[in-house]
């Protein structure tokens, strides 16, 4: 008889969350359930129940994960850009995979059209604690740039291949309308 390996319950609740980080990515944010996150885990669905408390739990859960994970990519790459590593193409594909690759829109457009509105909070929460801590002296304009960007992300990440083909423009065109938007954003001094 094979034995589990007892986990804190820290421990358990980081696997269940990067459990489900997978099932949305391969799957979609419909196949992120107690029920087959706990199969992929190997642990009971009473278990995530405590962790998580529903399904609902468990996505809200998973994006204050991934927003937390993600934008503390995207403050590494902003500051690497500010001090010359960098560049704002690296924010901008970050925040653009993000929103696609990583499954962030798909999750966010799912719990709008479930009515779990509130499990946006987490993205919209890291996201502004972001802006607040990089927000040194930029002010308004940093901010909107933030808010281009996002919706940017977003939008592409549901419609940027169809939306992209329909008007006969390169698949990358949203990603470097966003770069050219913070490049000049930078030369303004903002």
């Amino acid at each position: 008889m094979a034995t589990r390996k007892r986990l804190s319950p820290e421990e358990s609740r980081i696997t269940a969350l990067e459990a489900a980080r997978l099932l949305l990515i391969e799957d979609g944010p419909q196949a992120v359930t107690l029920k087959a996150v706990s199969a992929m885990i190997g642990r009971t669905h009473a278990n995530l129940l405590h962790h998580f408390g529903s399904a609902a739990g468990l996505q809200s859960e998973l994006a204050r994960h991934l927003t937390a994970t993600i934008c503390a990519r995207i403050r590494e790459a902003v500051l690497a850009s500010r001090s010359g590593m960098g560049s704002p193409r690296d924010v901008v594909d970050l925040t653009f995979d993000a929103f696609d690759r990583e499954g962030a829109g798909a999750l966010a457009s799912w719990m709008l059209v479930t009515g779990n509105k509130d499990a946006l909070d987490p993205i919209v929460e890291t996201i502004h604690d972001l802006v607040i801590d990089l927000d040194e002296f930029g002010g308004e304009k940093r901010r909107d740039n933030t808010l281009a960007l996002t919706l940017m992300a977003l939008g592409d990440a549901l419609l940027g291949g169809p939306l992209s083909r329909a008007l006969e423009l390169p698949r990358h065109a949203a990603r470097d309308r966003a770069e050219q938007m913070l490049r000049e954003s930078l030369e303004d001094g903002c």
